[in-house]
């Protein structure tokens, strides 16, 4: 039996990595699987174990207020020893590019395991863009003794770095599988608080009452909405300004469009954008900026949408899958391969283009739709059943 570790320590990493950790569960007579927590996310965090129910065997519980990569990153490598020592995993599993990937993954080669990294080979070759996750994905992917790579541009890049190919395998990227399961649960839920506060939010109502089932909902009356998020170190200051006043600028141009905006509970985010959003007087008043939404309320909302405007990776994955364009205020992404099929759209922080590129996905119904029917290129739902398939098949502590 193959003793198995996965470590994750936000909420991005939890969703894509809860398919794995159920994955793995499914097999007991061939893995002896544990979940550590490092919680360099707390609240975030949480709401994912619960939406995927699961309970960490570990949990580090590492976050502290204005917490920095410096003490982060030495607080991570310190916590694992005594998990290392406790369970002797033979494979330890991180995922992507936080410094909880980094950190454990050095603790995992100090300890002797086979470090196997899950959405592995993605990179923009500009170490400041994304700032430090792109550092931390080469860092990883030179741990790395088993490389999960999404896609067969991700493969070529660990080639092209003279990565053993018998170390890479194409899986498609968790994601999927995490979205394909949420849909499918959010789309059953009754009276959730959360959900129901945004239909409010957004006019999910008749006059008569409340619709209580979409299907209900006559199309009429369902206000077109466009999504925005963004958390990147690398946008904050100058970038989260421009973001606000294109947003600014299209619901102006826009009143009958509603905008929501769950706010990143980062200082640097929140500050500008409450400093130039909050109380903005519009036509209808139709920015909403909220505080950060749990999985499934922000599932039910992608679902929902017209456009997605974000800095967000995994969005960028995501929303292809439910059929929604996305425009990232991004310069660069390690993700090209959607930029390449035309589902996303890379504007930065230009506010002039993030304007003109929204206002012609909201005007132009042909663009909008031939954007919304394109293939997503990042799977089809079953990374985790190929990773779990391929660990089955190694010899013990193969390299």
């Amino acid at each position: 039996m193959k003793k198995i570790l996965i470590v994750f320590g936000t909420r991005p990493e939890a969703i894509k990595m809860a398919p794995l950790v159920n994955e793995f569960k499914k097999h007991p007579d061939q893995f002896d699987t544990k979940l550590c927590v490092t919680a360099q996310h707390r609240e975030m965090l949480d709401q994912v174990l619960e939406f995927f129910e699961l309970i960490p065997d570990f949990d580090l519980n590492l976050m502290k207020p204005n917490q920095n990569l410096f003490t982060l990153t030495a607080d991570i490598i310190n916590g694992m020893k005594p998990v290392l020592d406790e369970v002797k995993p033979d494979y330890v599993f991180v995922h992507g590019d936080t410094t909880t990937s980094t950190a454990v993954a050095l603790a995992g080669f100090y300890h002797g395991a086979k470090v196997c990294h899950v959405e592995a080979g993605l990179r923009t070759y500009d170490k400041h863009a994304p700032w430090p996750e792109e550092l931390n994905r080469q860092l990883t992917g030179r741990i790395a003794d088993f490389h999960f790579s999404p896609t067969d541009r991700s493969k070529q890049n660990l080639l092209n770095e003279l990565t053993p190919e018998k170390n890479i395998i194409v899986t498609g990227n968790t994601v999927i599988d995490a979205l394909m399961f949420a849909v499918e649960k959010v789309n059953h839920l009754e009276n959730d608080p959360e959900i129901d506060g945004l239909k409010k939010l957004i006019g999910w109502e008749t006059n008569t009452g409340k619709v209580s089932h979409e299907s209900e909902f006559p199309k009429s009356i369902i206000p077109d909405i466009v999504l925005i998020t963004g958390h990147r170190r690398e946008n904050h200051g100058k970038g989260f300004e421009n973001i606000c006043k294109a947003i600014t600028e299209l619901a102006e141009r826009f009143p009958e469009v509603q905008f929501i905006y769950p706010v990143h509970l980062n200082p640097n985010v929140r500050e500008p954008v409450n400093r130039i959003l909050k109380g903005r007087a519009t036509p209808t008043n139709n920015i909403h900026l909220v505080d950060p939404l749990d999985y499934k309320a922000f599932v039910w909302l992608m679902d929902k949408v017209k456009l997605i405007i974000t800095d967000s990776g995994g969005v960028q994955e995501e929303a292809p899958s439910l059929g929604k364009p996305v425009l990232v205020m991004r310069d660069t992404t390690e993700r090209p391969e959607a930029v390449d099929a035309g589902t996303v759209v890379l504007v930065g922080t230009d506010a002039v283009k993030i304007v003109n590129e929204a206002e012609s996905l909201l005007l132009d119904d042909e663009r909008y739709r031939t954007m919304s029917m394109l293939h997503n290129p990042y799977g089809d739902g079953r990374a985790c059943v190929r990773i779990a398939a391929f660990v089955s098949t190694l010899q013990h502590l193969q390299c």
